[in-house]
């Protein structure tokens, strides 16, 4: 296995930069300005990436569901209609690809589709990121996996058996895995951080964590475990309309995530025992041998 990621010029794995990413999602509600302003608060806070999700909504969206009726910001229509709504395609994703070289921030999506995959590789993504909920999806992964995209495998709602078979499918590639628990808003009872170690131990690659919580402490912990890449939804306002807003973190908490990320960072240090050159007054004052 890998005990590196590379993600463009970029390395993610131990003893490197955490990786930051902004999972903007569905987060820009069909909306191509709010995406923007989105990817403006994630440059602007320092993350290293911004990440979108690909579907065909004829595809994604059970039959069962695809007549149910529902009201939506834009009136009462039915449930593909609304995910045909909010579902970019390639204009909007032109737009994403030419803002993100203006903006110096990487961009990437999870594609939840055959087809999806084909239209993402259109971009030369420098990542591809397996949601959890398409960890199962053999398919998929086989796809993706051809691609020799690099990818990230999220490991939400899934068994350690599950998450092995689909490691045995994307194993030639260049890959990381995320620990996740895929419960919007997650408890911190259910986070279960301590699989970061867990994950990295079993399969020697890069894990790193990608969080549903409310709040910013068990994410910043998540570093301290070793996390080499962290991802959090992010939003405008929480208060959005939409299913994933309320358990992402608003512009000015990026900015604190992103700051006490890299101060975790270099507190960590080496491990190696040493004194500071700050401690010899210190030493010098105090130590009577």
């Amino acid at each position: 296995m890998n005990t590196t990621l590379t993600v463009g010029s970029t390395e993610i794995g131990n003893n490197r930069p955490v990786y930051i990413i902004a999972e903007i999602g569905i987060n820009h509600n069909g909306d191509i300005a709010i995406a923007k302003q989105l990817m403006d608060v994630a440059a602007g806070s320092g993350c290293n990436a911004v990440k979108f999700q690909k579907r065909t909504p004829e595809i994604c969206v059970p039959e069962d569901q695809k007549s149910q009726m529902r009201e939506t910001p834009w009136g009462t229509m039915t449930y593909l209609e609304y995910k045909e709504r909010t579902e970019f395609g390639q204009s909007e994703y032109e737009q994403i690809d030419a803002y993100a070289k203006k903006l110096n921030i990487h961009w990437f999506a999870s594609p939840w589709d055959l087809p999806s995959v084909d239209f993402l590789l259109g971009f030369n993504p420098v990542c591809i990121k397996v949601a959890s909920a398409s960890l199962t999806d053999t398919a998929l992964l086989t796809k993706i996996a051809a691609t020799k995209v690099p990818l990230i495998l999220s490991t939400g709602m899934s068994t350690m058996d599950e998450i092995e078979s689909a490691v045995a499918l994307i194993s030639k590639t260049n890959f990381g895995l995320a620990h996740a628990t895929s419960t919007y808003p997650c408890q911190p009872t259910e986070l279960n951080l301590r699989m970061i170690r867990t994950l990295e131990s079993k399969f020697k690659v890069p894990v790193g964590y990608s969080g549903h919580e409310t709040g910013l402490a068990t994410t910043i912990a998540a570093v301290a475990l070793g996390a080499t890449f962290i991802e959090r939804h992010i939003t405008l306002d929480r208060s959005m309309w939409g299913t994933d807003h309320s358990a992402s973190v608003e512009p000015t908490g990026l900015d604190r995530l992103v700051r006490d990320i890299r101060n975790t960072e270099a507190a960590l240090g080496n491990g190696i025992k040493c004194v500071f050159d700050s401690e010899l007054p210190v030493k010098a004052r105090l130590r009577r041998n």
